[in-house]
């Protein structure tokens, strides 16, 4: 037992963010257009929708949790093992970079630039100009349909696919067989380098496919964020001397800020293997993992049986997670916005975010819904027996056995 200043503090903890499993509208959805979005209720609908281990640590009884009636295992009357709360964004934004960057403790008071009608010319003439290569597209599209409809040209000529989302992003297509992947990064370097300021999107994303039409989509994407303008709880963790570990897509998301080691992911199983491998290993400090199937894989394509079976894996999953938790470590899971496989847009919805705490120290509790993804960031600072010095505040006095 580590005891800090008369606290009983913990060794690791472990955050796992299912990227976009958002658990229903928040007040302000239909300002982003998403009024009615509830990406888990969408999931549900799948037939094969089966979370029992999440049943047990209380995810279903989070406010405003719905799942397809036709689950008869969902109602029925289950012991709860975890503490569990809902949380409310207070950043304007509904992506990736603005959720998990308020995670830890940021919050993003003005939303980041987006491009609904494309992206300003000066900024492509500059960016053409930099590449060597003509751009394709420029404008609002889903990833999948725009190499389905600009991937023949992009092969026949060598110019980049560029597009954009509702989301604040630059991104870059290009078959790996007329640009090599190492190459593509190159390109996405420099659109980084000129997407600063209003054109200072949250991320720039190297999107590579590979095959024959229609195409598909490789593992080797590549994310380029702005620098987080501010220190987040990684900083502080790593300034106190533990470990931060990244899995996945954070090292990117966070530019590497406040990371001390990363491992990149092919994809879900591949992310909870990664995790698994870091937590039979012996650290002391924070081990953050984003698990991006949901979101990239079923969300922005509106497969609602793929998302489904998702989250019914990861819980399939979620028992070899638990056994490896020792009596000083803790898991959280989360998400980072919403992205409702059930609606006509393929974009991310403006979403609550569910979180699942447990360990041994942990005791089974419901705190309604709170205002605030930093109360993550905050809580396992005061976990770690660090000071809550980042835009967020900590439950972990609240939810510590015998308190």
């Amino acid at each position: 037992m580590r005891v800090e200043n008369g606290v009983i503090t913990m060794k690791r903890v472990f955050l796992i963010v299912l990227d976009s499993v958002g658990v229903g509208e928040m007040p302000d959805a239909a300002a982003f257009g998403d009024q009615g979005s509830h990406t888990v209720y969408a999931a549900s609908h799948y037939d094969g929708f089966y979370m029992p281990n999440m049943q047990k640590l209380g995810f279903f009884n989070l406010d405003g949790m719905k799942v397809d009636e036709k689950h008869a295992w969902a109602k029925e009357k289950v012991e709860q093992t975890g503490t569990i709360c809902r949380l409310s964004e207070k950043s304007k934004g509904k992506d990736t970079t603005t959720g998990h960057w308020e995670i830890a403790g940021l919050i993003s008071r003005e939303a980041m630039p987006t491009f609904p009608n494309g992206f300003p010319k000066d900024l492509i003439d500059q960016f053409e100009k930099r590449t060597g290569r003509k751009v394709l597209c420029n404008k609002p599209y889903s990833g999948t349909e725009v190499i389905k409809d600009y991937g023949k040209e992009h092969i026949e000529t060598g110019a980049l696919i560029v597009y954009t989302s509702a989301d604040s992003v630059f991104q870059i297509a290009a078959h790996e067989s007329v640009v090599p992947v190492e190459q593509l990064y190159e390109y996405c370097e420099i659109a980084r380098e000129l997407c600063q300021g209003a054109y200072g999107v949250g991320r720039v994303i190297a999107r590579p496919f590979e095959g024959e039409w229609p195409y598909s989509r490789t593992s080797r994407r590549h994310d380029y964020s702005l620098l987080p303008p501010k220190d987040t709880m990684l900083d502080k963790i790593k300034v106190a001397g533990m470990d931060v570990l990244a899995v996945g897509k954070i090292n990117d998301i966070f530019a590497g800020k406040g990371v001390t080691e990363m491992i990149r992911t092919q994809d879900n199983a591949d992310g909870i293997d990664k995790t698994i491998a870091y937590m039979k290993r012996d650290f002391h400090g924070l081990c953050f993992t984003n698990l991006v199937d949901f979101d990239m894989k079923y969300g922005h394509r509106n497969d609602i049986d793929g998302y489904g079976k998702a989250l019914s894996y990861f819980d399939s999953r979620l028992p070899e997670l638990l056994s490896l938790l020792k009596e000083e470590d803790v898991l959280m899971i989360t998400a980072d916005h919403g992205c409702d496989p059930s609606t006509p847009s393929t974009d991310h919805s403006r979403e609550y975010i569910p979180w699942v705490i447990t360990g041994a120290k942990i005791a089974a509790k419901n705190l309604g819904t709170k205002d605030g993804f930093g109360y993550i960031g905050g809580t396992i600072l005061d976990m770690l027996g660090l000071e809550v010095s980042i835009e967020g505040d900590s439950i972990y006095k609240q939810i510590k056995k015998g308190e």
